[in-house]
């Protein structure tokens, strides 16, 4: 259990000498993203000595197929789409070059599932969630989230104009996502909604007519509308709700110890603009896109 402050400790020191003596009496660690960032073991940040899965490596994990924008050619590895771009952004922060990073697959729902990771940090368009922190650690966000709604050119549900005009339909979503959680608690339809365990098999469903409408986040529904299904467009989005935003944060063990050294470098790339510049390179404006009330 971690002492609250440094003077308790420092007192907990001189009262029990012998036992220091033993196993050592540290000062609280200073790291950055603070002491609650990163869970309840932690390490200072030394660049390029993090207490990794693999000594001198950064192992990440993320879902194949790996979906474009945020990768390319479902290859994470080529530093290309955002996410891709921003893991190896986030590995310089913490002292790892290119090719000291290793990627893991990892299923979407694995990656947030209790128990222990054999990865360092996963990023997979997971949005940060307080019943998902019960099982995981998580970075700050690196990524604010809208929800949008796609759908077939000149069908019923391409007409849509609000989140009423959604409730008669056939909707779909991947398992486990926000964009499920957003049909079941938003949307709340009138019949079941579909559930994929791959955005590829939700896709098919919405070209075969089995849903009338899949619900995925903006730059997915932007990419599956001009690269994927080209009879296919953007209803429209979700308003963010509630006072905190939906965000994408990357996902760790949740007895990782460097979870504040990895929120201290997301921090770090929003604060500097590298996060915005990648968004611009790589995720498209959404500015076009009507919000549905």
């Amino acid at each position: 259990m971690r002492l609250a402050n440094r003077p308790l400790r420092l007192a907990a020191c001189a009262t029990v000498a012998l036992l220091a003596a033993a196993v050592g009496c540290a000062p609280q660690d200073e790291s950055p993203g603070g002491p609650h960032a990163a869970g309840p073991r932690q390490q200072s940040c030394d660049r390029g000595k993090l207490a990794t899965v693999a000594d001198g490596k950064l192992t990440v994990g993320t879902d194949k197929p790996a979906y474009a924008p945020w990768f390319h050619d479902d290859d994470p590895a080529s530093g290309k789409g955002f996410e891709s771009a921003v893991a190896y952004a986030v590995a310089r922060r913490l002292g790892y070059d290119k090719g000291a990073v290793d990627w893991q697959t990892v299923p979407f729902n694995n990656a947030f599932a209790p128990g222990a990771k054999k990865f360092d940090f996963d990023i997979n368009q997971i949005s940060i969630s307080a019943a998902r922190k019960r099982a995981v650690a998580f970075s700050s966000g690196y990524y604010d989230v809208r929800q949008a709604v796609v759908a077939l050119k000149g069908s019923p549900a391409a007409r849509a104009k609000s989140i009423a005009g959604l409730r008669h339909l056939k909707l779909g979503a991947q398992v486990g996502s926000t964009s499920l959680d957003v049909v079941d608690d938003t949307v709340r339809p009138a019949q079941r909604p579909a559930v994929f365990q791959k955005n590829d098999l939700a896709k098919s469903a919405l070209k075969n007519g089995q849903v009338d409408a899949i619900l995925t986040d903006l730059p997915t529904a932007f990419y599956i509308t001009s690269a994927e299904v080209k009879n296919a467009e953007v209803v429209g989005q979700f308003a963010a709700t509630g006072a905190a935003k939906e965000q994408f944060g990357l996902v760790l063990d949740k007895e990782s110890r460097i979870t504040g050294c990895v929120t201290a470098a997301v921090d770090a790339l929003r604060k500097d603009g590298t996060l915005a510049a990648l968004e611009k390179k790589w995720l498209t404006d959404a500015v076009s896109v009507p919000v549905l009330k």
